[in-house]
């Protein structure tokens, strides 16, 4: 009798482990919403289903990168956007300049002051920072890029850097002077040092940040989209891709700095002391017309970059639909393939819950036996 009753408790407990078993199954089932837990239980769905879950997370990890991409892009368009119209404001100052009305010394050192205040917001313009980084520093996000002084009648705007793998700022000044007095040219020159030359400004000019977001193939790296606008780029109207294709890298960015925002605006300035210092209006007046067509032709530079910006949060806006419907598919492959029907989930719970029950009452009529159930 004893044998007989130990076999049979054995034989029991491992009935009540497997209903058990199944009830929390069924129950996983109705939290989860997948018809599986493991491979054993349907391997060529479960793998299937492992495949398009690794289709979703890179969907959703791209998805929530555009969004950061986005903003980035965004404060760089009304960055553009917002020295475009510095300039144009600053073209009417010098047209004002030009005018007989101006010719007394206050009224154009209110201009040649308004102008140098324009300048200068154009600096604050480079050194926006989207979050914790500056979005105008290329590959180099934790740096102040632009600062900019004015030293014995020239102006200097310094470009900082760090190289990727470097610790150390690299300093690049540019100088804007005059280099013919005759004619009343004004150009940026590069104060070269032995650590910053124009080979690592070249070097600086060409770096870029494309990212994998969904948008072009990843295993062609020039179709993916280019998420960084550096400074000088964007002053020089000079991208980066046109960096690396031009024959003569240095003699294009010396000729597109010198017509730069800050060098046209700073060059007015300038000119406007060596009128009040020399009183030559018929050269201020020549020089400031020869600026303001200068102004006119950065203007369509400065309108193209912030073009490409626009162009390139259009894009991110696009793929964005794109993902999501790529992820709005997987989800319905996914219940198709994988899903359990709500439904039969339900009755097959109660089902194992009503087994499990009465299993659980069987068992406690098994444990009334008493004592001699097992003498003999």
């Amino acid at each position: 009798m004893r044998v007989t009753n130990v076999s049979l408790y054995r034989n029991y407990t491992a009935s009540v482990n497997d209903v058990h078993v199944r009830l929390n199954k069924s129950m996983n089932k109705i939290t989860s919403g997948a018809a599986y837990e493991t491979a054993a239980d349907s391997p060529l769905s479960y793998y299937a289903g492992k495949k398009m879950d690794n289709q979703f997370q890179d969907v959703t990890s791209k998805a929530s990168l555009i969004k950061d991409v986005q903003n980035r892009v965004y404060q760089q368009e009304l960055g553009a956007r917002d020295i475009y119209s510095l300039l144009a404001q600053s073209k009417k100052q010098v047209q004002y300049a030009r005018t007989a009305t101006t010719t007394g010394s206050g009224d154009i050192q209110t201009i040649r002051d308004d102008l140098l205040q324009k300048q200068q917001s154009m600096i604050n313009d480079l050194n926006m920072q989207y979050e914790d980084f500056y979005i105008f520093g290329g590959n180099d996000v934790s740096t102040s890029p632009f600062s900019l002084s004015q030293q014995d009648g020239q102006m200097v705007m310094t470009y900082s850097h760090v190289f990727p793998g470097e610790d150390t700022v690299t300093e690049f000044t540019f100088i804007l002077k005059e280099t013919d007095a005759k004619d009343g040219t004004y150009e940026f020159t590069l104060d070269e040092k032995p650590d910053a030359d124009w080979d690592r400004l070249i070097t600086a000019m060409s770096e870029q940040g494309r990212v994998d977001i969904g948008y072009g193939d990843i295993s062609d790296r020039g179709t993916l989209l280019d998420t960084y606008t550096g400074g000088l780029n964007l002053l020089t109207g000079f991208n980066s891709d046109a960096v690396r294709a031009a024959a003569d890298k240095k003699g294009e960015i010396q000729k597109r700095l010198n017509e730069s925002p800050v060098a046209l605006v700073g060059a007015a300035a300038l000119a406007i002391d060596d009128y009040v210092a020399s009183g030559d209006k018929p050269k201020l007046v020549e020089v400031l017309g020869n600026t303001i067509d200068s102004m006119t032709e950065t203007e369509h530079t400065l309108s193209t970059v912030f073009s490409d910006l626009g162009n390139k949060y259009s894009l991110l806006d696009d793929t964005m639909d794109r993902l999501n419907s790529i992820s709005d598919s997987l989800q319905d492959q996914y219940r198709e393939k994988l899903g359990a029907d709500p439904y039969e989930s339900i009755m097959e719970m109660y089902n194992n819950q009503y087994s499990y029950n009465a299993a659980l009452q069987v068992g406690s009529k098994l444990m009334g036996s008493s004592l001699f159930d097992f003498m003999g």
